[in-house]
């Protein structure tokens, strides 16, 4: 919005209005690229506190603590004055996201069962993309506001979203792992009893003990998942959401505005294909939603990256084609459509696939005795690349031009064969018995004890083959 970047940003204000820059280059700022990667540096650095936090107090408590900080940063950027109230109100953003990022996906896989953990927790990607389509529409209209009013509602509004978590977070009970991790046995049973909505659960809550006493002889889960026994866990863990954000979403999703003007839209028109980009990424999430459990993760994962590829290399062709490496020249109206329907086909690919399974495996995938420190891991290592990502991209797309497409398909490329050849199938597996996975996986196996799975090396073998 103009007027925000009149009151904040005044050099990219004078930059954007110039006539004769280059295309690239309008936004290249990084005062501008702060503002927006210290959220992700921030939830980088909580999500390492938020898991000790997660197992010792609970999943619903860190939930709340992430909906507070999230609160007060949103008050913050609202009432905004200067540069660094935004930081700030920035920063405490982000200590929010490290929470809930942490300590959401947990719950939901421990709430699920088996069969409907892959859509229980994709329900967690839905709810990110709605709050995006949500931001972008909220964006739309209060750009259209005179003076610095609209930005302030713009940013202000997130403390609705916030509260919504902390009473969440207040009604909804613990899990019954949680509960079990803490000592809470007969109200962990009660509790399993009342979401499967049956009392025979003796099974299921055997295992979940089990899994818990086993996960108290582990001292320090930090320590712990660098041994070899976990190492299949470790690195999915950390390639999973690497790849995730070097797809190039973030690209689309922070800087769609910035990217559709220089495309040569104006700044209506380029919130209005933001928010329609935005609508096609929630609609086809909903479409793993409904898949992920029928036909499993590695489809979803394998189709969605051959998607994507294709996609970019058009997208870095057409603008490559229109605007050269100097950056000067103009867009028609119907490749400017083409491109918006290029750019929607990539977000496609990426909602029904690794947008939400990049949540999803990494929470799945860990035993109880190290699934704080893992989900840790994989917010950390998420809002890293994402931070990369925000920080770097306006100047890399000022130095790169075109090819900075081409350079998220390499590495599209790159995860798409990482899946193929690395990631067993999880689908309907008990989070409790994912170790079984592992075991008959080519690669993996050779990490995997026999007495982790509690049959012979034999037994073991058959049942792979």
């Amino acid at each position: 919005m103009e007027p925000f970047l009149e009151e904040f940003f005044p050099d990219v204000h004078r930059k954007m209005k110039s006539a004769h820059q280059n295309e690239y280059c309008r936004f290249d700022s990084q005062l501008l690229t702060l503002f927006t990667s210290s959220l992700y540096l921030a939830a980088l650095v909580s999500s390492l506190f938020a898991s000790t936090i997660t197992r010792v107090f609970g999943r619903k408590w860190s939930m709340f603590l992430g909906g507070f900080t999230f609160f007060v940063g949103s008050a913050f950027n609202g009432f905004a004055q200067n540069i660094a109230m935004l930081l700030i109100g920035r920063i405490l953003l982000g200590f929010g996201v490290g929470f809930a990022n942490q300590s959401v996906p947990v719950y939901l896989s421990e709430m699920a069962p088996p069969n409907l953990r892959g859509a229980f927790n994709n329900g967690f990607q839905v709810a990110i993309i709605f709050g995006i389509v949500v931001a972008t529409i909220i964006n739309y209209f209060t750009a259209q506001l005179k003076g610095n009013i609209g930005w302030r509602i713009s940013l202000g509004l997130a403390c609705v979203p916030a509260m919504m978590i902390m009473i969440g977070a207040l009604i909804l009970p613990d899990t019954p792992n949680s509960l079990i991790e803490r000592g809470f046995t007969d109200k962990a049973k009660q509790m399993l009893q009342s979401i499967r909505g049956t009392n025979e659960v003796d099974e299921e809550f055997q295992d979940l003990t089990d899994a818990s006493e086993e996960s108290k002889q582990v001292k320090h889960p930090w320590k712990n998942i660098l041994l070899p026994r976990y190492r299949p866990q470790l690195i999915i863990t950390c390639f999973i959401p690497f790849f995730q954000q070097l797809t190039g979403i973030n690209v689309i999703t922070f800087y769609a505005p910035v990217l559709f003007q220089t495309l040569g839209f104006g700044s209506k028109a380029s919130l209005l294909s933001a928010m329609v980009t935005g609508i096609i990424e929630l609609l086809c999430t909903f479409v793993s939603v409904f898949t992920v459990d029928r036909f499993g993760r590695r489809v979803l994962f394998l189709q969605g990256g051959i998607q994507m590829l294709i996609s970019q290399i058009a997208i870095g062709v057409m603008i490559g084609v229109k605007f050269g490496t100097v950056g000067t020249g103009n867009i028609g109206k119907t490749d400017a459509n083409l491109i918006v329907a290029l750019i929607c086909i990539y977000v496609a690919g990426f909602a029904w696939s690794w947008g939400p399974l990049g949540w999803l495996v990494p929470s799945e995938i860990s035993p109880l005795e190290i699934r704080s420190a893992a989900q840790a891991i994989n917010v950390a290592v998420n809002m890293f690349f994402t931070f990369l990502v925000a920080q770097l991209f306006l100047t890399m797309l000022c130095h790169m031009k075109f090819g900075l497409f081409f350079f998220f398909a390499v590495f599209v490329f790159i995860m798409t064969i990482f899946i193929y050849l690395m990631l067993p199938e999880t689908k309907n597996v008990p989070i409790e018995e994912m170790n079984r996975v592992w075991k008959a996986h080519w690669f993996w196996g050779r990490f995997i004890p026999d007495e982790a799975v509690g049959v012979s090396a034999a037994e073991m073998q058959q049942k792979s083959v």
